[in-house]
């Protein structure tokens, strides 16, 4: 049988012909692949030239590029646009790559040869971007267990087999509780407050499902933000809250309480057999944070500040819903729908006036023409070239001299087969070959509402936002130009890859960027300036509450990861514990965060989640760069580009950050953006 994923491509861009690829292609792919590679390695390591940087360590970076693509393909498919013969696959394929990658790291003559290489090549004669992959590769090995006896290697093995299973089942498990959730009205009183845009998107989805006459409502963002938003109807607000809180916390077949447990457990092991006091330790050792206790501190610091500011903000909440309903205090499920009544008489503002200004196209057209007069690259869609899905978009992406910059596929609406909430990822990454610049091949998913018969994709201001930020980590991978995949693009320490694209939210709020694009998809009206400042004033709107929260969040992320967890025997009283010190709305027994906090159980952010708030940090200090010059301002977009964006991991990001600001960071930045501390 012929197997696409092992041929030449022979397409535009040598893009994917993902039309070509079946579902059987892909393990005898990855058994071929990691074969070609193994190869690779041997003539590698048997090689009786004297080990050098060229014939050693760039050598390995360029191995396995059959099962770095292939991997690319398959696990991005299986989080855009999955099935259960994919997820079967996912469990198989899995343990096959864990497998492969200890046999590198653990091959001791490898090693050999690079720790050769790290301990006499001349250093003074290799770029900043050389030593940087010659650190790296060498740390790599060490901080996968190359330096441990065998019976421990056997063991770490055994353990990155099994902690990539579980995370696989962990995010599994989350998906199916999400799309098992439905939740029908018959009676259209029972949807008083919904906006028309919602109930229409629930009558659609219900037509989706074979039903006429009634509307449905799902856990998937597009359908579960409005009602809590919206909803007057307390009971169905309360319904739709548990379900979604409860998601895999319901002791059933999906539920996660014991997957998280082992898999802390089995973090805590692996970093114990390395010699690090916790997972914290192994991972923040490659951070800008550096420690457990740095974050914590770092973490603890903005919490006294917002903390205050979040009673306030509750205080205030509570009393206008007392004042409005009658409410003696308000519930979770509440929140939302309060909060967007008090905004909007605060602020004569709400995603109800906005959604108009933001039809899907013309903020697509607004981040793009952002990147032409910042960057100096052009958007031109290509519809030759194939794709996952027939929602998908496809672009080639190019500079004022019209040569190719990049691939850029765009994802926009929820499906079944897609898992939540919205994400940058990489089918090619940047890199040279032979001399040769290889351009990457990027991609944004998202979760927007879809258009409807009557109304385009109009998106919320939040949506924009989350345009914004994913079109912010795509330029960073978009406009690589260094020579080594593994360094390039968002290939940076994870607590500085959210700096391009939370500085990119910036602009959401700016007139002379919305002036771009937000016009009235009925009338063409530009948005109007007393909108737009609105609109600004209200965006630190219960900035107190909001940044609690995500401090909590990081505290938690901490708590599991920075510890013995041995300790923790139930899931539920575990986390109830850590937050009832930060929390001021009454908790709700049955539901859980734990058991569907996907990005630091199933996405590569644990010990990490704090990397939001320490990002903010840096995009609220370069936005205040921006701002001093203008926001469109050529040499400070050239600055960021040339020291951030294009470098990717080439140089530690203090030192890329200080080229671009003259300066470390302000920590205040972000305390005055959101207006809890005085300018």
């Amino acid at each position: 049988m012929s197997n696409p994923l092992l041929e030449n491509f022979n397409t535009p861009f040598d893009t994917i012909p993902f039309r070509k690829i079946k579902n059987e292609h892909f393990l005898p792919a990855f058994i071929e692949g990691i074969r070609l590679a193994k190869e690779e390695i041997a003539l590698l390591t048997e090689s009786t030239e004297p080990a050098t940087f060229e014939n050693t360590v760039v050598a390995l970076e360029a191995s396995g590029n059959k099962v770095d693509l292939i991997s690319n393909i398959f696990f991005n498919l299986n989080s855009a646009e999955t099935s259960d013969d994919m997820q079967a696959l996912a469990k198989d394929i899995s343990p096959l790559l864990s497998e492969f990658s200890n046999d590198v790291m653990l091959n001791e003559a490898l090693f050999k040869k690079v720790k050769l290489v790290y301990e006499t090549a001349d250093k003074t004669k290799l770029d900043e971007e050389s030593l940087t992959l010659l650190e790296k590769t060498y740390k790599g090995f060490v901080r996968n267990g190359a330096n441990l006896q065998e019976d421990k290697k056997e063991r770490l093995r055994s353990i990155d087999k099994e902690i990539s299973v579980l995370g696989q089942q962990y995010g599994e498990n989350v998906l199916k509780e999400t799309n098992a959730f439905s939740m029908e009205v018959a009676d259209e009183k029972e949807l008083d407050g919904l906006p028309d845009f919602v109930k229409e998107a629930a009558a659609e989805t219900a037509k989706e499902k074979g039903k006429e006459g009634v509307w449905i409502f799902t856990l998937q963002y597009p359908s579960y933000i409005p009602f809590m938003t919206y909803s007057a109807n307390r009971e169905l607000r309360k319904k739709m809250f548990m379900a979604y809180g409860s998601r895999s916390f319901k002791g059933n077949e999906f539920d996660n309480q014991e997957v998280v447990k082992k898999l802390v457990q089995l973090r805590f092991e692996r970093a114990q057999l390395l010699g690090y006091p916790t997972h914290a330790h192994f991972v923040l050792e490659e951070r800008m944070a550096e420690t457990p206790e740095k974050v914590n501190e770092f973490l603890t610091d903005i919490l006294a500040i917002s903390q205050p500011a979040t009673l306030k903000d509750v205080e205030e909440l509570t009393a206008y819903a007392k004042k409005l309903d009658g409410l003696d205090k308000i519930e979770r499920w509440d929140f939302a729908y309060y909060s967007e009544k008090l905004k909007k008489e605060k602020y004569e503002v709400d995603d109800e006036l906005l959604k108009p200004y933001f039809q899907l196209e013309k903020v697509i057209d607004g981040v793009f023409k952002v990147a032409e007069k910042l960057f100096g690259i052009h958007f031109v869609e290509n519809k030759e070239i194939d794709r996952y899905h027939p929602e998908v978009l496809v672009y080639e992406v190019r500079n004022d001299k019209n040569e190719l910059v990049a691939i850029f596929y765009a994802d926009f609406f929820p499906r079944e087969g897609k898992r939540g909430g919205a994400w940058m990822t990489v089918f090619r990454q940047q890199k040279k070959v032979n001399g040769e610049d290889k351009r990457p091949h990027i991609s944004i998913v998202c979760s927007f509402t879809k258009p409807t018969k009557s109304t385009p994709s109009l998106l919320t201001s939040n949506e924009v936002q989350t345009l914004f930020h994913e079109f912010g980590h795509a330029l960073h991978g978009m406009l690589a130009k260094g020579n080594y995949g593994s360094l390039s693009g968002t290939n940076v320490y994870w607590d500085f890859v959210e700096l391009p694209s939370q500085i990119l939210e910036n602009w959401t709020l700016e007139k002379d960027c919305l002036d771009l694009f937000a016009r009235h998809y009925k009338t063409g009206q530009a948005i109007p300036a007393d909108l737009v400042q609105r609109l600004k004033e209200s965006a630190n709107f219960q900035a107190g509450y909001a940044t609690t929260r995500q401090v909590a969040f990081g505290m938690l992320d901490m708590a599991y990861h920075g510890v013995d967890p041995s300790g923790i025997k139930d899931i539920g009283e575990f986390e109830k514990a850590l937050f009832e010190k930060m929390e001021v709305l009454p908790q709700v027994k049955e539901t859980n965060m734990s058991c569907q906090f996907s990005h630091i159980f199933n996405g590569g952010y644990s010990s990490g989640y704090y990397s939001y708030k320490w990002a903010e940090v840096l995009d609220a200090d370069a936005f205040e760069f921006f701002k001093e010059k203008g926001i469109f301002n050529s040499e400070v977009a050239g600055k960021f580009k040339d020291n951030i964006l294009s470098k990717g991991g080439s140089e530690h990001p203090m030192i890329l950050y200080k080229k671009f600001r003259g300066r470390e960071p302000d920590p205040k930045a972000l305390l005055r953006r959101a207006g809890l501390l005085k300018k």
